[in-house]
């Protein structure tokens, strides 16, 4: 049968191809029509950890994954024990033949012994044996069907058609096997599969690839009945162009579109690759076909990196910098003399799991109340927070409006579920992102004048000229200054200055379009309220549509600019309701937090995770619903995923 959805899933060792094989999977079923969401997980080590890669493919936009797997493709022993429990009846768990006599407990040397507790206790509670043949067993009562495959007998099959003798030039090639065995199980049209090999691999290892998947798709249309695996996918029509890309990818992307032309960075998980990724695609062409160019600058550490994007700003340019919290936590003195310069600096902000270095390579919502105190004393800034990847895309661009026309510092919160994610979308129109550089001032405008770069004005935004501009002689000080720039003590003066800097909260708040800072989901009368921000998002819309086809009544605010925050209209909207229900990936409900600061209105029930995993569009409907049908207790906090 063809069904509207199939969950697959990718896993072995960190470093043994999970991330490329989930790359071609995806592009394959992009070619085909079809759209996909996927979401990367992976150990904090650079290899032999366990690491995943879970696709939901559809005929429909997907906004998140679920709990299911319908077909999992197993690279090691270890895959197999940690999802088997995931995989659905009637799914499938394709399986290396060499791991079926592997002793779990005993042969298995990544497990943690946590989790090496687990198991033994799932084993006890089952009734499973000790090797991996026996959890496949296990699967089998649940009717999935296993299939076993050779992978060294194919790779010598492979050496012996190529000429190629030595096996190590070959087992990298066990990930494209599996998805060659994927993609025949799914009876899936093999072409589609070529063309992202094709894509995905350099022309001097084209050849090799291509023969591993024709390969795999014999072996497995030869050895197993596939007219016995249920589930198929089947390429569809597409009337649009498409693009799959990360949400790394698509901030950097935003970030050439809004303007940017200096990105600062010093590596850390999961920002670096957002500045990677510009560092490979600097030179930039225009539609008139010129040539521009962003620069990339690797600094010697987050100090430097937010201070030389400053300097950058300064010149004129659109400049920003990229990290994630040990980084900000760098930051925050650069952070403060830029909000006391008025500097209209960018900084892209990837939360991942703390304190410390805490969980480098999984997702959180930790750092919201971070991002809106960072460095001593007050100043402002705008905090805007994405909640899905095409967010991602047009906010990269819109913050360096934001940052110019207001004079502040400017922060693009982002969380590693959406910077990791990779999703199908239409190609974005991008010609609705204009560029807006504020109060701009140049040579002619200050002829015969002398230039106060901190002038008071009736809205705190002052002419900005840019450093090197002719009759714009200017001064720039980490302390309290006057309208010139230079140091001022006097309490007058700095009353007036701090006023000036603030009430542009104010300013902001009031000229931003609504529209812009919120968005409302669902009925509006609804007397259950979900608010939440950035990536539970895509979880959120489809548990509210499962539960609106059983006729259960939802609204969802997603909030968007969480500093300032548009407080009257979260007033108007919370009071009355009997149910305010707050979601995020952190263990205070920081949002939920907030918005009780500034409006009084406490949430009544809250859905939270903190395990370093996103939410999943199953648990929050589950726990949405529980909620509705009065059966939860106020704080739910959600553990899916492995």
């Amino acid at each position: 049968m063809v069904i509207e959805s199939i969950n697959w899933m990718a896993g072995g060792p960190q470093g043994s191809g999970v991330d490329t094989a989930s790359t071609i999977f995806g592009r394959a079923c992009g070619y085909g029509g079809l759209y996909v969401f996927g979401r990367r997980e992976y150990h904090s080590n650079i290899k032999t950890m366990h690491s995943y890669f879970h696709q939901r493919v559809s005929k429909q936009p997907t906004l998140a994954n679920i709990s299911d797997v319908d077909l999992l493709a197993a690279f090691d022993a270890e895959t197999v024990v940690r999802h088997v429990g995931e995989v659905v009846s009637e799914g499938g768990i394709i399986v290396d033949s060499r791991d079926l006599n592997i002793n779990v407990l005993k042969d298995i040397k990544t497990f943690s012994e946590e989790y090496r507790v687990q198991v033994h206790k799932f084993m006890q509670d089952n009734g499973v044996g000790e090797t991996i043949n026996d959890f496949l067993s296990y699967a089998k009562q649940k009717s999935i069907q296993i299939f076993p495959v050779p992978y060294m007998d194919l790779l010598r099959q492979i050496g012996e058609k190529l000429h190629i003798e030595k096996m190590t030039q070959l087992t990298k090639m066990i990930n494209v096997l599996t998805i060659g065995v994927s993609f025949a199980l799914l009876k899936y049209d093999r072409k589609l599969v070529q063309d992202a090999i094709k894509a995905t691999f350099h022309e001097k290892v084209v050849d090799m690839n291509l023969t591993a998947i024709n390969q795999a798709y014999d072996y497995t249309e030869q050895t197993f009945n596939t007219n016995n695996f249920k589930h198929r996918l089947e390429k569809q029509p597409a009337n649009e162009t498409r693009i799959f890309l990360t949400g790394n990818q698509a901030v950097a992307m935003g970030k050439v579109l809004g303007g940017c032309r200096v990105q600062t960075y010093y590596p850390i998980t999961p920002a670096a690759d957002e500045s990677e990724y510009l560092e490979s695609h600097e030179i930039l062409k225009t539609k008139q076909g010129s040539q521009e160019a962003i620069i990339v600058i690797q600094t010697e550490d987050e100090i430097a990196a937010i201070n030389s994007a400053s300097g950058a700003c300064l010149t004129g340019a659109r400049a920003a910098t990229s990290t994630s919290g040990p980084g900000f936590s760098l930051m925050a003195e650069g952070l403060g003399w830029a909000g006391n310069n008025e500097v209209p600096v960018v900084i892209t902000y990837y939360q991942r799991g703390g304190p410390s270095t805490g969980q480098p390579t999984r997702h959180s919502q930790q750092d919201l109340r971070f991002a809106m105190h960072a460095a001593h004393g007050e100043f402002a800034r705008i905090i805007l927070a994405s909640g899905d990847i095409e967010e991602c895309f047009f906010d990269a661009a819109e913050v360096f409006n934001l940052a110019e026309t207001y004079q502040v510092p400017t922060i693009h919160l982002v969380d590693k579920g959406s910077a990791n994610s990779s999703q199908t979308y239409p190609i974005f129109d991008y010609a609705k992102t204009k560029i807006n550089r504020g109060h701009i001032v140049g040579e002619k405008d200050l002829e015969g004048k002398q230039y106060k770069r901190f002038q008071f004005t009736q809205t705190g935004i002052s002419p900005r000229a840019f450093l090197g501009t002719k009759n714009g002689v200017q001064w720039y000080t980490g302390d309290e200054h006057n309208e010139y720039g230079n140091i001022n003590e006097e309490p007058t003066n700095r009353r007036k200055m701090m006023d000036k800097r603030l009430n542009k909260l104010e300013i902001i708040d009031k000229e931003t379009p609504l529209e812009f800072k919120i968005n409302f989901f669902g009925d509006k009368d609804s007397e259950n309220l979900v608010v939440s921000w950035g990536s539970p998002k895509g979880a959120i819309l489809e548990a509210l549509s499962w539960l609106k086809d059983e006729g259960k009544s939802l609204g969802f605010i997603q909030v968007r600019m969480i500093h300032p925050l548009p407080s009257a209209y979260l007033k108007q909207m919370l009071q009355g309701k009997k149910r305010i229900i707050d979601i995020e990936d952190n263990w205070t409900a920081q949002l939920g937090g907030v918005i009780a600061e500034q409006t009084s209105i406490k949430p009544t029930h809250y859905i939270l995770k903190y395990t370093g995993r996103p939410m999943m569009t199953t648990e929050v409907y589950q726990a949405l619903k529980a909620i509705l049908e009065n059966k939860a207790d106020q704080r739910q906090v959600l553990i899916n995923g492995a």
